[in-house]
């Protein structure tokens, strides 16, 4: 029978274990589900990109992916096929500016085993010493690209969730891996939180920076590790003028995002600008039907 410790190999020995290893955070990023704006992943390859790291361990992908879901690019070239890309789930031991560890697990979000997906993550909570898990992703909203994004925050306990939210009431949405884990790791003990930065929809199938700066700079507010932004932040002012440009030369697109501002000043004005939301805070119903015209949007892709 296939066990948690069967979904991966550790590859350096070396590193610490146990209790006597320093306390750490383990940051959680995975492909697959919701990502609007790309934000989670932008936000691991920044962190690998910017930041001393060496691998802890990876995942068998060959027992967690449905490659016929999800098929791994592969390039053609003239008359051969070339740099196949495999699906990768991997664990990264991370030092942020202050010479901080802390965990990075980021990678292709399993299709199978997902009960035994957890308790090979709890395996490694354990064995490295994580007291708090904080997961990232984006999900589409109604909002302009030129304000503030908004944030969602979610974790096991109350005292976790230092922001407060845009909505009250409860909805039911299709889960992940990465939103299982979390109520796993609840129900077993263990700290564990997250956070959905707001995209503005009309963006949300694309490399969108400012998503992953906000969920930077939310990860370094609650948890105090020294994540460096300035790559991100640049980038985001790139693309932030030529989303400008594009949207100046399109009359419609224009009218959509003024009218977005417009609720959002008002909105904001009225709430004492804690509010990223056009018009009134929206209902369970309105937030499950954007959602699923996205994920409907993410399975049109994928058909073609």
């Amino acid at each position: 029978m296939l066990r948690p410790d069967d979904l991966y190999e550790i590859v350096d020995e070396s590193v610490a274990t146990g209790p006597a290893a320093s306390p750490k955070v383990m940051v959680l990023s995975l492909d697959g589900f919701m990502d609007a704006g790309q934000a989670g992943r932008v936000t691991a390859d920044h962190l690998l990109e910017v930041l001393e790291n060496s691998l802890l361990a990876r995942f068998d992908v060959d027992l967690l992916h449905d490659y016929r879901a999800r098929r791994p690019e592969v390039t053609f070239a003239e008359d051969r096929f070339i740099d196949y890309s495999p699906p990768q789930l991997s664990l990264h031991l991370m030092k942020d500016d202050a010479g901080v560890e802390f965990l990075l697990l980021e990678g292709a979000e399993p299709d199978n085993h997902w009960n035994r997906f957890a308790g090979a993550v709890r395996q490694l909570i354990d064995r490295y010493n994580v007291t708090l898990t904080v997961g990232v992703h984006g999900i589409p909203m109604g909002v302009p690209h030129t304000r503030p994004l908004g944030l969602t925050a979610h974790a096991t306990r109350p005292e976790l969730v230092t922001r407060s939210n845009i909505w009250d009431g409860e909805m039911r949405l299709p889960s992940s891996a990465a939103t299982m884990l979390q109520v796993r790791l609840g129900e077993a003990g263990k700290d564990a939180m997250g956070f959905a930065v707001h995209v503005p929809h009309y963006l949300a199938e694309n490399r969108f920076p400012a998503a992953a700066l906000a969920l930077v700079h939310a990860i370094s507010a609650a948890t105090g590790l020294l994540l460096p932004s300035k790559a991100l932040l640049d980038e985001a002012a790139v693309t932030g003028r030529l989303v400008d440009e594009q949207i100046e030369a399109s009359d419609d697109a224009a009218a959509v995002v003024n009218a977005l501002e417009t609720q959002y000043d008002a909105a904001a004005g009225s709430l004492s600008r804690g509010s990223l939301l056009a018009g009134s805070t929206p209902s369970a119903e309105e937030l499950g039907a954007e959602v699923e015209q996205f994920l409907a949007e993410l399975n049109r892709d994928d058909d073609n």
